[in-house]
């Protein structure tokens, strides 16, 4: 494995302690986080936090685990980055490709939800007209105050 450095690639501590506890929050409480977990709880009652529990264990050992790939391979990049090295080119693309699949789906999620609360709320809006909204929201500021 050929070591990567160059101006570009070099790590430097920007966040504080509050920014990262903050950006921890934020992706974890997600609009589709409680519309979610209400219907996997009805359906499955509580047994469901067992299941919650056992992923929460799994994930937190593949995060150590993605903790200690970054220490002992320092660089910029990705867990596609990992998988690329360390599995081959074909783990890479498909890992990146996973995960951007993932946030699709992920906001897809979110804006159907987004429509579901509004319904609940206000039954006489069409579900599929606040998702819209927020679309077209979200397309303005993206496509306004994104750099050119």
């Amino acid at each position: 494995m050929e070591q990567q450095t160059s101006a570009h690639q070099t790590l430097e501590r920007g966040l504080k302690n509050r920014h990262i506890q903050l950006i921890a929050i934020g992706g974890a409480i997600g609009t589709g986080l409680f519309l979610g977990a209400g219907t996997s709880i009805h359906l499955a009652g509580p047994s469901i936090m067992l299941v919650y529990l056992i992923v929460g264990i799994a994930l937190f050992f593949m995060m150590r685990a993605l903790g200690e790939l970054l220490v002992y391979q320092s660089s910029t990049g990705s867990f596609a980055d990992f998988a690329e090295r360390f599995i081959g080119p074909w783990a890479g693309f498909i890992t990146g490709w996973t995960y951007w699949f993932c946030w699709i789906a992920t906001g897809i999620a979110e804006i159907t939800a987004i429509g579901v609360y509004v319904k609940y709320w206000l039954p006489g809006v069409p579900q599929w007209l606040p998702a819209l909204a927020c679309v077209l929201i979200l397309f303005l500021i993206n496509s306004n105050f994104a750099p050119k």
